[in-house]
């Protein structure tokens, strides 16, 4: 028998530590090569970590929640015969890597003692499986009765999103899912406020503690930063996208096979377009070192909503792609966010972000910037208004038109008031007058 102490690899550039958001093992369990180990939290995304050897778990990093730095232990496994030469080497490599020897297998003198895991580190990392496996609970729940359980497996819908219906006694195959599929909080909400039946109906809910980990804690830690660092303002402006809706319309009759096109790709076209008169808003802010770069290609952020939590996935060059292209990779970006296979290089280095919430959009919203960028752009809820439009002869006449705010935050000590305003002055022209958008 070997002890084999495997320390945390590098993964990936810049990255110093890691933090733990979900074990697969526990101590006393067996694993065999390649097996998952543990689920791994960096800046840029999650990361999978398997094991190199096969053995008996003897010893683990830590709880969910904390972190590991690269190079350090993250399990000591108890393997039959001897460590093959080639992990031994990397292993090492890792450790040397990070200043951090790694101790000898005949070395290990410590006493490493076999215990059970608290249940709540089971259920802490329960919290931080992937999107569409179910969290185990803690005690075996109830089984529902039949007519129910037989029509909520085919519906998709998280655990929490399940427990509360559950709780309030709403069958969910009658519930009215989201576009695609999935039923969220919101759609019971809006099922509870039609039905009657179930309003104010259904028991309390217990009261339930959520540790913060993961995706979470990165999104905590991230806005707090932002707000804390960045002297925000935020500018609002209403646009008449009537002809743009039009133009949308009649696009999406004629794509053949090409994706539908949202309002968004027409949207980041325009934005892409506008951007080279005002390079200031297309730019990152270095606080340590008190330098702004103002960036010629647009990697634009793209905050999209998934079960853990808020996502930027970046179009890369959006400014090269056409409608068509943009409407592409949003679909792609925003799939592998929501699927949990976005790639790092996917989750970093936007240059500007844009965040819609599509119907939910509101009035006006107040974005909070994606530091290290200094600006960030939120197109609002499309609503119907009368309006008064000037006629060719000069008369102004009553017309129903699609009225949609634009909302714009922006880093106070890079860009001034008067050039956000100006350019969203110049961004409204340019959705008013859709052939500027589409013109070459």
């Amino acid at each position: 028998m070997a002890k084999f102490t495997f320390n945390l690899p590098d993964i990936g550039e810049g990255i110093a530590e890691a933090e733990i958001v979900a074990w697969h093992v526990k101590v006393g369990d067996r694993i065999e090569e390649d097996g998952q180990l543990a689920d791994m939290m960096t800046d840029k995304a999650t990361v999978e970590m398997e094991s190199p050897v096969s053995g008996t778990v003897l010893e683990v990093a830590g709880e969910v929640g904390d972190t590991v730095a690269i190079g350090g232990m993250l399990a000591v496994i108890e393997v039959e015969g001897e460590v093959p030469d080639d992990v031994l080497e990397v292993n090492e490599a890792v450790a040397e890597a990070a200043d951090a020897p790694a101790p000898k297998d005949d070395e290990v003198e410590k006493r490493i003692e076999v215990e059970n895991p608290d249940p709540s580190d089971q259920e802490d990392a329960a919290e931080a499986v992937e999107k569409d496996k179910p969290a185990p609970a803690p005690t075996p729940a109830p089984a529902p009765a039949p007519s129910s359980a037989a029509t909520d497996t085919k519906v998709l819908a998280s655990p929490a999103v399940r427990k509360r219906a559950k709780d309030l006694g709403i069958d969910l195959a009658q519930v009215k899912p989201h576009e695609d599929g999935r039923i969220r909080h919101a759609d019971l909400d809006a099922f509870i406020s039609y039905s009657g039946g179930y309003a104010g109906s259904g028991p309390a809910r217990a009261d339930e503690e959520v540790k913060v980990i993961g995706l979470r804690k990165r999104i905590a830690e991230n806005m707090a930063a932002s707000k804390r660092n960045i002297p925000h303002f935020t500018y609002v402006e209403e646009t008449d996208v009537t002809a743009l809706e039009e133009t949308r319309a009649q696009l999406n009759e004629n794509r053949g096979d090409r994706p539908k096109l949202t309002l968004l790709p027409l949207l980041i076209s325009a934005i892409c377009k506008t951007l080279p008169d005002f390079p200031m808003i297309n730019a990152r802010f270095d606080d340590e070192a008190r330098v702004v770069t103002r960036h010629g290609a647009v990697h634009l952020g793209m905050a999209t909503m998934t079960d853990n939590g808020l996502m930027v996935p970046v179009i890369r060059d959006a400014q090269n792609q056409n409608l068509w292209q943009l409407a592409r990779e949003i679909g792609r970006l925003a799939e592998a966010a929501r699927s949990g296979t976005a790639k790092s290089e996917e989750l970093s280095g936007s240059t500007l972000t844009i965040t819609s919430l599509g119907p939910l959009g509101g009035v006006a919203t107040t974005p909070v910037i994606n530091r290290p960028e200094v600006a960030i752009i939120g197109p609002n809820r499309i609503i119907e208004r009368p309006m008064f439009v000037r006629q060719p002869d000069g008369q102004e006449r009553i017309e129903k038109r699609k009225l949609m705010n634009i909302s714009i935050s922006c880093d106070h000590r890079v860009v001034d008031g008067y050039d956000a305003a100006a350019f969203v002055q110049e961004l409204k022209k340019k959705l008013e007058a859709p052939a500027t958008i589409l013109a070459g």
